[in-house]
């Protein structure tokens, strides 16, 4: 990837007015030690992100883009700098608070579809209205709007060896998406599929963004995908920068 296909570091950040912004990521650094070495993944990255925008981050393997993302979804600390996400302070928050608010305001998505095998995809989408508290029929009535909306209407009762990698997929976007978050974090959403199947995914991703307003931040190796998001941006040597078409 040549320096001509990238801009500054400095415009994988966008300005927004603060009440638009869903995740706001400051001076970031990851380290790893082991008592004799140390390995730094990034540091100090800065991310915005604003409400209904679409960022999409490519970069080398081992470059670092699952463990930035797992940090701009709480799943995972750094080692220095903050994240505030849905105005939230992450780092001042408890354990409860960060998965209360994952399960209202993030989805995720991985290219593994981690459904459970024995819950039909109808009952696989409504599990996190389920742990929110929301009543069953409600939550299967809500997960089967999703399952129609990403074409699985005549297939919600089937469980996942009944399903194909395609319709486990989208199964697995049905329940990142079933309680409207504000954020869907996708980690190589398209990766275990072929490519027909991967694109009809990609379109299902376009056309929800568009009804829902969503966010999407998807960490790809698929440039194609990459530049159908608003932004794309590159993680490479420890730093962001935006990555040209």
């Amino acid at each position: 990837m040549s320096d001509q296909d990238k801009v500054s570091g400095a415009d994988a950040t966008r300005t927004a007015d603060p009440m638009d912004v869903v995740i706001c990521a400051d001076k970031l650094s990851k380290r790893y030690n082991d008592g004799v070495d140390s390995l730094t993944i990034f540091n100090e990255l800065d991310f915005t992100l604003a409400r209904g925008e679409t960022v999409g981050i490519v970069g080398s393997s081992g470059a670092g883009k699952t463990t930035l993302l797992n940090i701009l979804g709480g799943l995972d600390a750094p080692s220095d700098g903050s994240v505030r996400l849905c105005g939230v302070e992450l780092s001042n928050a408890s354990d409860k608070k960060i998965t209360t608010l994952r399960n209202q305001n993030l989805g995720f998505v991985y290219q593994f579809h981690h459904l459970l095998a024995e819950f039909t995809a109808q009952e696989n989408a409504a599990l996190p209205l389920i742990i929110a508290g929301v009543d069953r029929k409600q939550a299967y009535q809500k997960s089967a709007v999703f399952l129609e909306r990403v074409g699985l209407a005549s297939r919600m009762k089937h469980k996942p060896s009944e399903l194909s990698g395609g319709e486990r997929q989208r199964v697995a976007i049905a329940r990142a998406l079933v309680n409207q978050p504000a954020v869907v974090m996708m980690d190589e959403p398209t990766g275990n599929l072929d490519e027909h199947t991967a694109r009809a995914i990609q379109e299902i991703m376009i056309e929800l963004q568009s009804q829902l307003s969503t966010s999407f931040v998807v960490v790809t190796h698929d440039l194609p995908l990459a530049h159908r998001m608003d932004r794309t941006l590159v993680l490479e040597d420890g730093k962001l920068a935006t990555l040209t078409p």
